[in-house]
């Protein structure tokens, strides 16, 4: 990979030592170049439009202007992929986060590797979700008030079975295989993932995805995770 072609990345924590660990760390994989850090949102704000690049590595939570507000503003003003930083995985503001407009997350014990995976799966236009993190967001979706946030068509009825419901009928028009990307998306899974779970190449996971989206009014992986539960086509374990 050369150097135009090198995934940019931008590095936003409030807390010096971090920042200087991630750009340390992040430095070091291959096709990644490093080409900023900002101290809080606002900075990250102001320098993701100097520097437009490729990923942001966002922390959550940050004085003045935190993660969630940074990301929605530079979300609605340029093409970007945001990863949130987390340093719990129960953190409330990974719904939110996610919401405005993340791409993906993880928490800041998070492994050299699973740091490389997330900027280069959302550098694909996929989803990043640590599984340490995966179960709030798992708790926060299949919960009423979550619903509440998700639109009409988003609230699937509990039809009671992996099948849709007594009937085998699935909701919203999907097809079978729809419905069997919904529920590995509901697992977790990203987009690689599931095509060799289902020995599909990657255009058809994303037409899939793409038809999963406009049949259900889904406006993202998390939304779809709350569908799948409340469609019962899959449920939460653990």
């Amino acid at each position: 990979m050369t150097p135009e072609d090198s995934i940019r990345v931008l590095i936003v924590d409030d807390q010096r030592v971090v920042r200087d660990g991630l750009r340390m760390l992040v430095g070091f994989i291959d096709g990644v170049e490093v080409v900023g850090c900002a101290a809080d949102g606002a900075e990250a704000i102001t320098m993701a439009a100097d520097l437009l690049p490729d990923v942001i590595l966002m922390d959550l939570r940050m004085p003045e202007v935190d993660g969630v507000a940074a990301t929605r503003a530079i979300k609605a003003t340029q093409e970007v992929h945001v990863v949130v930083l987390t340093t719990y995985a129960d953190d409330e503001s990974l719904f939110p986060a996610l919401e405005a407009g993340a791409a993906g997350y993880l928490t800041k014990d998070a492994s050299a590797e699973q740091i490389e995976a997330a900027i280069v799966a959302v550098q694909r236009g996929e989803t990043w979700l640590d599984p340490a993190a995966q179960q709030r967001l798992v708790a926060a979706v299949a919960s009423p008030a979550a619903a509440e946030s998700l639109p009409a068509q988003a609230q699937a009825p509990d039809t009671g079975g992996p099948q849709g419901s007594a009937t085998g009928a699935l909701p919203d028009g999907l097809t079978p295989r729809e419905a069997e990307v919904l529920a590995l998306i509901a697992d977790g899974l990203s987009n690689a993932e599931i095509g060799e779970r289902l020995f599909l190449g990657r255009a058809t996971v994303k037409t899939h995805i793409n038809r999963i989206f406009a049949k259900t009014g889904v406006r993202d992986r998390a939304q779809a995770v709350g569908y799948a539960y409340r469609a019962g086509l899959s449920h939460p374990t653990g």
